[in-house]
């Protein structure tokens, strides 16, 4: 494969849920682990949101300007009711973040059944998170709605990186590698981003297309590529 130099990482957490770090340090942090983008997407329901996103929004926006990477807030929904799902996802949107991910059916939380469902068809939804057994059907819908598919980098959520990978693959849907970072030790190296790729059954050209091409389509998407992209 060819070799990884550089990491994107749509899922970290800070201090304004569980996380470990303030928002700046932590992108500083993953600034010298040789990241180009990384999202803040602390966790929230649907009225905690206005005590978490103006920070992140003006955070981000700091550290785009003085740090020359891609900082992007957003918001984790995490146990959210499904058919509240959207509504808090458009919410979130409304509210300044640039990234909503949906914390998936995992194995490891007593997620409600029909999250990754609600996820992918909710509009203002961006990455379904560590979908655990996800289904051959949701992964359809996930290439059809352009919803991009994570592979965890947490322990944990990590362990049904194979079956999601197989089933999106299979089914064209895009997939991330995601930290879903919650203390310094948690953030990818470029070197770790691979692993957990290769690790999750990826082939050389799949894992560059889910650690680069991707990520680079999204940013596109967000209208978030630095110039010099």
């Amino acid at each position: 494969m060819q070799r990884i130099t550089s990491v994107y990482d749509f899922h970290t957490h800070t201090f304004f849920s569980d996380g470990e770090l303030g928002p700046i340090e932590l992108i500083r942090r993953a600034l010298v682990n040789g990241y180009k983008a990384i999202a803040v997407t602390d966790h929230v329901g649907i009225y905690d949101q206005e005590r978490i996103l103006p920070v992140l929004v003006r955070e981000c926006e700091v550290a785009s300007r003085e740090m020359g990477i891609v900082a992007i807030p957003g918001v984790e929904l995490t146990h959210v009711p499904p058919h509240l799902i959207d509504q808090a996802a458009r919410k979130a949107k409304d509210l300044g973040a640039q990234i909503v991910i949906v914390h998936g059916e995992t194995i490891t939380e007593p997620v409600a059944p029909g999250t990754n469902r609600a996820a992918l068809l909710s509009r203002s939804v961006d990455i379904l998170a560590h979908p655990g057994f996800l289904s051959e059907e949701d992964a359809a819908l996930a290439k059809e709605r352009g919803v991009y598919v994570e592979l965890s980098g947490r322990r944990g959520h990590s362990l049904t990186n194979g079956h999601v990978a197989r089933l999106a693959i299979a089914a064209g849907a895009a997939t991330l590698v995601n930290s879903d970072a919650h203390v310094p030790g948690d953030l990818l190296t470029p070197l770790l981003a691979a692993a957990v790729a290769r690790g999750a059954g990826l082939s050389d050209e799949q894992a560059l297309q889910t650690l680069q091409t991707n990520p680079l389509a999204l940013l596109r998407k967000l209208e978030r590529l630095f110039p010099s992209t």
